[in-house]
């Protein structure tokens, strides 16, 4: 089974009646993609509508059809985003080209809503008791080959990435980390005492072992990497399982990419910002003292699994600056995300993250947008030797700085986040700023916002225009 999309279609499978065009339609919206509705490469191809093709040449010559040009979309080198029709799966040859070139969403759907919304205007949807007698026979073929399910748009687009967001999900750790090797878990001393011997429980006879790493940045070191790849035993098909917030997947996500020349990892972000963004897309990486996550390495893990119901036992100072990666999400997709409640917050901005990770899974482009407010955050944190300022509490300001230099209204972050200026080396931060990563030849290259849900990324403006702005995040 494929960990998610990444370089493959993105097949939506399921019953009549599940939402794959309406659904799909709007998932290649989202990820940039192609969409190929494969009922009506049929009507193309033969050149009649489905509801003629059937009375005219029969269920037979109708699968015929259907068969080849689901063959013929599956194969396509352009990955897109593919519905095939209910019944296509019926075909050995679409199974096969579906497990060679797609990851493949089970759209479910009850059968009572299917007929609901299809009844009597399909070929095969005209005898109610036999449509639904259709659904359970068809129903064990698309479980058997689904690599992910979903009921909506958020959902395939998560299961498209291979994020699965459920409360209670960490019960179920063991069947969500895909393969059948040995596992290690990686976590610091608060969350292992918290989580840890649940999460073992349920990975069962494949934990192998345990790491502590130390609590928040100190974690994102090349000591601690260093320390994980000493201390690993997995071979080849182990699978470090990373359990914690971001700076957790963080260093974990990294040892794994080095470890071996790479081996898999699984997320299970414990934090609010590790379940809306850190865990999210494949980045890893450490920290320097000149600068934050200036080494690391895209990694994407073999799945994330995010239980909501973790966060009750977060410190609420914790849960507030989580809120700061909330507000910069729902800016830059311009929806209120933060007025959701928690577990659907949780789901709309893992779901918003993950599509534009999908796009550009190594930022070479659109993904650049993510660094909203980060140049200064990051800049903030160095400042304060990664001790006096914390992650939420800096990309607040950071926030604040990018809607005042985008000239845009700031209450929003001010009323949410409520940042207040730090204590930091000013000359260290703007050193750190001028060497970001997203610097070109010193110069910072900024995200704005021309409106919410508007970003432009790779702006430059004069260097005494940004010195002003970090400047008025800084007390003293």
């Amino acid at each position: 089974m494929a960990p998610n999309a990444l370089g493959r279609h993105v097949a939506l499978i399921g019953f009549m009646g599940a939402g794959k065009t309406t659904v799909g339609e709007a998932l290649a919206q989202r990820l940039g993609r192609r969409f190929v509705d494969v009922d009506r490469e049929v009507e193309r191809h033969a050149l009649v509508s489905i509801e003629t093709l059937f009375a005219q040449r029969g269920e037979a010559e109708f699968r015929s059809v259907e068969e080849n040009a689901a063959v013929e979309a599956l194969s396509s080198s352009e990955p897109a985003v593919i519905a095939l029709g209910g019944g296509a799966l019926g075909s050995g040859r679409v199974r096969s080209a579906l497990r060679e070139h797609a990851f493949a969403i089970h759209l479910e759907v009850e059968p009572d809503e299917a007929w609901r919304r299809v009844g009597g205007e399909r070929p095969l949807a005209k005898d109610e008791q036999r449509f639904r007698a259709l659904h359970g026979e068809r129903l064990p073929v698309y479980e058997q080959a689904a690599d992910g399910r979903a009921r909506d748009l958020d959902g395939a687009t998560l299961a498209a990435a291979g994020v699965h967001v459920q409360l209670g999900s960490l019960e179920y750790l063991g069947s969500l980390v895909p393969g059948d090797g040995s596992v290690e878990l990686v976590a610091d001393a608060r969350v292992a005492g918290i989580y840890g011997m649940e999460a073992q429980l349920a990975l069962g006879e494949r934990h192998r072992a345990g790491h502590e790493v130390p609590a928040g940045e100190e974690a994102k070191s090349v000591a601690v990497a260093e320390r994980l790849w000493r201390d690993l035993r997995l071979d080849r098909q182990g699978t470090v399982v990373a359990l914690g917030g971001g700076c957790t997947t963080d260093v974990a996500g990294f040892a794994a990419a080095g470890y071996l020349r790479g081996v898999d990892w699984a997320a299970v972000p414990t934090t609010l910002v590790g379940q809306v963004d850190a865990a999210i897309g494949g980045k890893t990486g450490v920290d320097l003292p000149e600068g934050k996550n200036l080494v690391g390495a895209f990694h994407w893990p073999v799945a994330v699994v995010v239980d909501p119901a973790v966060l009750e036992t977060l410190p609420e100072v914790e849960l507030h600056g989580g809120m700061s990666e909330v507000v910069k999400m729902g800016l830059l997709a311009g929806e209120p995300f933060w007025e959701l409640p928690l577990p659907e917050l949780v789901r709309r901005c893992g779901a918003f993250k993950a599509a534009v990770c999908l796009r550009d899974p190594h930022e070479r482009g659109d993904r650049a947008i993510l660094n909203l407010g980060h140049t200064f955050a990051h800049a903030l944190e160095v400042g304060g030797g990664y001790e006096s300022v914390s992650h939420g509490r800096a990309v607040a300001l950071g926030l604040l700085a990018a809607l005042r230099l985008s000239g845009l209204d700031t209450s929003i972050v001010e009323e949410v986040l409520r940042p207040e200026p730090v204590r930091v080396d000013r000359e260290r931060a703007w050193a750190a700023l001028a060497r970001d990563k997203k610097s070109l030849a010193g110069v910072p290259r900024l995200v704005l916002l021309d409106a919410p849900g508007r970003a432009r990324t790779g702006v430059e403006l004069p260097d005494a225009e940004v010195r002003q702005a970090l400047d008025a995040l800084i007390a003293g």
